[in-house]
């Protein structure tokens, strides 16, 4: 099986570093980092991942302005999303959805579980 390419997109340094080093080890996964959502458009489209964990609540360009722009991009609208949120309202979540966000991982996620929580809302195979 080749080796799944991730890109974080996190304005946090310490989720970016510790979610990039919990998949690293537990699944040996290539995971890239940035800390904005326009920066994580620009990789995304050059250089298309497997799958895009984006966080929620970012100053300038929130995850939701991120997730609908990488959803119009006919670049990146089908590279699977996987919301990062401090919020449990099931709204919200239905909004992301909505918007085409595969699953919602609910912060602070466990380091021990993100990979296998990926791997269930996207049904890859370990």
């Amino acid at each position: 099986m080749s080796v799944r390419h991730v890109l974080l997109i996190d304005d946090e340094a310490s989720i970016r570093t510790l979610a990039k080093a919990s998949l690293e080890l537990t699944r040996k996964w290539n995971v890239i980092t940035v800390a904005s959502g326009q920066e994580g458009i620009a990789i995304a489209q050059t250089y298309q991942p497997d799958a895009i964990l984006l966080d929620s609540k970012m100053p300038k360009m929130d995850g939701l302005l991120t997730l609908k722009a990488l959803k119009a991009d006919t670049t990146t609208q089908n590279i699977p999303v996987i919301l990062l949120t401090a919020t449990t309202k099931v709204a919200t979540q239905q909004e992301y959805a909505q918007l085409g966000a595969r699953a919602v991982i609910v912060k602070p996620f466990d380091p021990a579980n993100l990979a296998t929580q990926i791997e269930a809302a996207l049904h890859w195979e370990t």
